[in-house]
């Protein structure tokens, strides 16, 4: 038995101890039967729930642990460790939970059939080969592997090797190859700092066509809130090859002109045939991006408190919330999930989870012109950090650690990187005063829920991931973006791009499109798009002849096709979305569903002429 399950099993058996000694000592025991059977009950179907959820829960360090050694003995090559390792070398990318075939859980947790096997996705790159290649391999079963499997051409098409993740030790390598020290005086005399201190910032994509790998690197100052003092210096590399001494540079931009290689800027400069730049800081307030607090705080934020403990349990990977209970994961990859959520013993979705966060980008200046970021490259969840009570989360809640495997030789822990609270949002869930009768009376429902939480920074952005469960059975998911803008230097001309937001500073046009995965089983798995939209009808008035009005009436669509459910971005949307499930009525003969409301606006996707338009057509 998995070493994780028996724990969580015996854990289960020492609550009931305790509980059960409890009732002893205060005389508990005097009770009906009737009493101690509901009580055993309840442990039991405790126990049941919390095993069942453990189908979806991360891998922890011993597995991940397991998983290497296995594969450093079964695939018989070389592996180096990913934090040293050369694009021409083999090298063990990431490791995490796979998760098993959706059909094969619910026959697990439906109809007590056997829970699947535990398996792990593990990514190797396989650089040392004849025909470098990405591998994603299925291991288990754990915590002791005895198979591995090669799914990556049957999960993906063409995956070319050029479009594998840029690894920190190959940041550092491009760097290096950039050969900056040769134009120290003329970043000096510039910005009036050592090329050393030059911090670079990433730009995506890596080229135009397949099998291009170039980036532009943009340059900031290293002082505090660096991604607001950009220097107006860009280099663009070629690092497609294997071998890192091919690398060259094949463009510097500096403000406002190309140069085909650092010599050349350095030469021309030289000749006096460049427009210079002076951008020595001289401001009263060279800090003026640092998040050092500007004055000082005399009074306290108010708390909040819980006058009779937490009214939500956390057990492993499962959280039971009055009507409410689900399982929860974090993904390396895609960040916080969630599973197997239940309102009322009944299942509403088998999954809700982030699949992709995409930031397009508008700019007078290579890395910005084209630049559209795809989060989930860099690793929403292995960005994840540590939350800080009182700020990130109340006091009062209740903290969960992550484990992920990464671009490293072992597993890393990231302490409290996941928080779950009750919060009052202070305003009523329903409410309603009636002063028509004497006495008036007065009914209303405080608006308490429960929230999930976990905070990803990915570069310059802080993603704040919240999952919200309300006692009226709706569930709010929210990201709050936080941290800072990512500017360029502003140039003349550059307010077409966006907003000058210091002196030499341009805060570019951008757009964040979110994309949710919401798998939905609304009374069972058979559910369909049900449309209602409001048309008003001109009608005869029965009571008085000749007369007519406009009447809104309810005009209702099931959708029969994929395609009829795909709304365009942009366009008029049906007031309403229902998922339903057309086989199961309600007492008053309506479909049970849920409505799928969208409440943020709607932006202009990227047109659907740009090549690059065909990895996020998602956001149409």
């Amino acid at each position: 038995m998995n070493l994780k399950i028996l724990f969580a099993i015996l854990a289960v058996a020492l609550v009931a101890i305790i509980a059960l000694n409890w009732i002893l000592i205060v005389g508990f025991a005097k009770s009906t039967t009737c009493k101690y059977t509901k009580f055993r009950d309840v442990l039991e179907e405790m126990r049941e729930e919390m095993f069942q959820s453990l189908v979806f829960q991360d891998l922890d360090s011993e597995e991940l642990t397991s998983v290497v050694q296995y594969l450093r003995q079964e695939i018989r090559v070389k592996l180096e460790n990913c934090s040293e390792a050369l694009p021409s070398d083999n090298y063990i990318y990431m490791i995490e939970l796979h998760l098993p075939p959706k059909s094969e859980v619910l026959k697990f947790l439906d109809k007590q059939e056997p829970q699947p096997r535990r398996e792990a996705r593990a990514v190797v790159v396989f650089g040392a080969q004849s025909e470098p290649n990405i591998t994603e391999y299925v291991v288990g079963p754990l915590p002791h592997p005895t198979y591995h499997k090669d799914i990556s051409s049957q999960k993906y098409q063409n995956l070319s090797f050029h479009s594998r993740p840029v690894t920190g030790f190959e940041y550092k390598t491009i760097i290096s190859r950039m050969e900056l020290e040769k134009a120290s005086r003329v970043i000096r005399e510039s910005f009036g700092l050592d090329w050393k201190t030059l911090i670079y910032m990433d730009s995506a994509p890596r080229g135009f066509k397949a099998g291009d790998r170039e980036t532009w690197f943009p340059f900031l100052r290293n002082m505090s809130g660096l991604f607001m003092h950009p220097v107006g210096f860009e280099v663009l590399i070629d690092h497609s090859s294997s071998n890192p001494s091919q690398w060259k540079v094949k463009q510097v931009f500096y403000n406002g002109q190309y140069f085909d290689s650092i010599e050349e800027l350095v030469a021309q400069y030289d000749r006096g045939t460049v427009r210079k730049i002076r951008l020595h800081r001289d401001q009263s307030d060279p800090d003026y991006a640092s998040l050092k607090p500007h004055v000082q705080h005399k009074s306290v934020s108010p708390l909040q408190y819980e006058p009779q403990g937490r009214r939500y349990s956390v057990l492993y990977n499962h959280v039971r919330y009055f009507n409410w209970q689900f399982a929860f994961r974090h993904s390396t990859v895609n960040g916080l999930q969630l599973f197997n959520i239940q309102f009322r013993e009944e299942r509403i979705a088998y999954e809700l989870s982030v699949e992709e966060l995409n930031s397009v980008y508008g700019g007078d200046s290579p890395s910005f012109m084209r630049t559209k970021f795809l989060d989930v490259n860099y690793g929403i969840g292995k960005s994840v950090n540590e939350l800080v009570r009182g700020v990130d989360c109340p006091y009062s809640a209740t903290f969960v650690d992550t484990v992920h495997f990464s671009e490293s030789e072992n597993p890393r822990r990231i302490k409290n990187s996941i928080c779950i609270f009750e919060q009052n949002k202070q305003l009523p869930l329903r409410r309603h005063y009636f002063s028509w009768n004497t006495p008036p009376s007065y009914g209303g429902v405080a608006d308490c829920v429960l929230v999930i939480r976990s905070a990803s920074t990915v570069a310059n952005y802080d993603y704040i991931f919240d999952y919200i469960f309300h006692h009226n059975g709706v569930i709010e998911t929210k990201v709050h973006p936080s941290g800072y803008a990512l500017t360029s230097f502003l140039y003349e001309g550059g307010l077409l791009y966006g907003a000058k937001l210091e002196e030499n500073v341009l805060g570019n046009i951008h757009t964040h499109f979110l994309h949710f995965k919401a798998d939905l089983d609304v009374a069972g798995t058979s559910n369909s798009i049900e449309t209602k939209d409001v048309e008003y009808e001109l009608k005869s008035v029965p009571w008085k002849n000749g007369q007519k009005v406009y009447v809104a009436t309810v005009k209702k669509q099931i959708l029969e096709t994929e395609n009829q459910a795909a709304f365009r971005a942009g366009t008029k949307m049906p007031r309403y979305l229902n998922f339903v499930n057309q086989d199961r009525t309600n007492n008053w003969n309506h479909y049970r569903g849920y409505r799928i409301q969208v409440v943020s606006f709607n932006p202009d996707s990227v047109p659907e002429e740009i090549p690059e338009e065909k990895a996020i057509s998602w956001q149409r």
